[in-house]
């Protein structure tokens, strides 16, 4: 498919669309209004990759709420099994664009594997994601790196100590989230396990810091992140961290986003899932 239409369906599934302007912009591409429609079946089609599961899931509590982070009230997305079971928790940190209807569904699946789940929004200081998602990278770049950090370990000291908690906490990023969950595992004392994809890997002298197992999930096609592989395994292994890697060939950066049709990658995304559920299980049941 025409990867301008690929593009523009992305950015409409992102929100930063709304269904009018998308329709409008793809019959411009496509030439005119007949054929825009005669393509959208396609699209339905294409890019359902993953059914998402449903915001009312009869199986879910969920939420939003504040907990209290470095910088004052940070807002959450917080879903879990109905029922009053002691469970682990799990804090999933979202792309580079924000708590989005995406990184909410992903809270959701991490839910029904029987985690406490909960998605801070890293931009609550700066009163939140934006409805236009392609302004998130640059309001994430303002962020201070320090105060942020603190926040995401707040938010796994939040689930330790949740009523309904076991005391076992993990936490699980996506591209820049990836990059936030190593830095949650090099500062948080709380997080047992953690499963950074395709994230940029901390500093070396700060690695021997982390206490954490970790599941690292890169991507084949991803130049600039797997530039730091290398040295981020000899210090996991200088610091006898217990870790394991696995690289997805032929994937793309943000191969597990199932709302991006020019990177999504099935096969990888769904193997990794698999891998990522069944180490947390390991990690935080046992």
């Amino acid at each position: 498919m025409n990867p301008e239409i690929v593009d523009l369906y992305q950015k409409y599934s992102h929100g930063s669309l709304d269904r009018r302007d998308f329709l409008k912009r793809l019959a411009l591409i496509a030439g005119s209004a007949a054929a825009a429609n005669a393509l959208l079946p396609l699209l339905g089609r294409d890019v359902a990759w993953t059914q998402p599961t449903a915001k009312d899931d009869a199986r879910l509590i969920s939420e939003y709420l504040k907990y209290a982070g470095e910088t004052g009230d940070v807002r959450a997305y917080f879903a879990r099994p109905k029922g009053d079971a002691r469970l682990a928790g799990v804090v999933v940190i979202h792309e580079n664009r924000g708590l989005n209807a995406h990184i909410e569904d992903v809270t959701r699946r991490v839910a029904l594997e029987g985690f406490l789940a909960m998605a801070p929004d890293a931009l609550s200081p700066l009163g939140g994601t934006p409805q236009d998602a392609e302004k998130a990278p640059a309001l994430l770049g303002q962020l201070e790196k320090e105060k942020n950090t603190k926040n995401f370990v707040a938010a796994a000291k939040y689930l330790k100590t949740h009523p309904l908690s076991s005391g076992k906490v993990g936490v699980v990023g996506f591209c820049w989230g990836g990059a936030m969950a190593n830095q949650v595992a090099v500062h948080s004392p709380d997080v047992v396990a953690a499963v950074p994809y395709y994230g940029a890997a901390p500093a070396p002298e700060d690695v021997p810091r982390i206490k954490a197992s970790l599941l690292l999930h890169y991507a084949g096609i991803d130049e600039r992140i797997n530039a730091g592989i290398p040295a981020f395994e000899a210090a996991l292994k200088a610091a006898s961290v217990n870790y394991k890697i696995f690289m997805y060939e032929g994937a793309q950066h943000a191969f597990n986003n199932d709302t991006a049709p020019s990177r999504y990658n099935k096969d990888a995304a769904q193997l990794a899932w698999q891998r990522t559920i069944s180490f947390l299980k390991e990690k935080l049941k046992t």
